[in-house]
């Protein structure tokens, strides 16, 4: 289903492969091909202003490849990944934290690059982005 919120068209497109790439089957709109799927944002473009010569550079294309028993797996790997991107920035989060907490505890900056691992450069710079 296409939308339009405040003025902002988004476009959802369905890409279904055969021989020579992929078909974009543009909801309410038609349907057009890209050879590989890093185009397909772009000739959807294309096609949409072909038909309506609208400028559509500011509206969003939503992409979703049908890859059959693939589409779980890509889910799942994808929030697999979101999780672990999530992880680190509290891992980061957590360090710049305890680099603080130690150099507030009265320990120098030798010290607490000791403790950490790190170099008392570093010490530094995690003060500054605490």
């Amino acid at each position: 289903m296409t939308t339009t919120i405040a003025g902002n068209t988004t476009y959802n497109v369905t890409a279904k492969r055969w021989k020579h790439g992929w078909e974009l089957h543009i909801d309410g709109v038609g349907v057009t091909q890209a050879r590989t799927l890093d185009t397909a944002e772009q000739m959807v473009r294309d096609y949409i202003e072909t038909l309506t010569d609208k400028d559509v550079s500011g509206d969003t294309v939503v992409i979703v490849p049908e890859l059959g028993a693939l589409d779980g797996k890509v889910k799942t790997v994808r929030e697999q990944l979101a999780a672990a991107d999530r992880q680190q920035q509290e891992a980061r989060n957590s360090y710049r934290a305890l680099a603080a907490d130690l150099r507030a505890a009265g320990l120098s900056v030798s010290d607490t690059a000791a403790i950490l691992g790190v170099s008392r450069g570093r010490v530094s710079q995690l003060i500054r982005a605490s």
